[in-house]
């Protein structure tokens, strides 16, 4: 089957629009929680250095679970696409253009982390691969192609 894959620059400028709004939203949510845990924790007599270290652990564990369950839940819903990905066109599916299930989606999220560790060579593999494919994308057989036309 033949498809029009979605290009290193294309894939970029969707990449630069997710982080912007889970960034965002995000860091809103975890302002959000932090005034919660100042308040009750200092309430209950706790040092500030506690309070602090506290919040900073839920921040961090808010990043990391709000990043998975934003790009997994996008991904495998209707859209087939993050929001940055639907804006610009773009959709992510299997190597047969079919939706992808929760396992793909998770595979695709955490192998990210691997195309990043590698010095961001699997993601500069998507600019030479014949099918635009990340070593994420590789990973989890999927594909981010141009939404066909209706």
């Amino acid at each position: 089957m033949e498809f029009n894959h979605g290009g290193f620059w294309l894939r970029l400028a969707a990449a630069i629009i997710d982080t912007i709004i889970t960034q965002l939203g995000l860091t809103i949510i975890g302002v959000i929680i932090g005034i919660f845990v100042g308040i009750f924790m200092g309430a209950a007599g706790s040092p500030m250095g506690d309070i602090e270290m506290i919040a900073g652990g839920i921040g961090y564990a808010i990043g990391i679970i709000g990043q998975w369950l934003y790009f997994t839940i996008f991904e495998i819903s209707g859209w087939m696409a993050t929001p940055g990905k639907k804006i610009l066109g773009l959709q992510v599916t299997d190597l047969n253009g079919q939706q992808i299930g929760f396992g793909r989606a998770n595979g695709r999220y955490w192998g990210k982390i691997v195309s990043a560790l590698i010095l961001m060579i699997g993601f500069i593999m998507i600019a030479f691969t014949d099918k635009k494919q990340g070593l994420h994308d590789i990973m989890a057989g999927t594909l981010v192609i141009k939404k066909p036309s209706a």
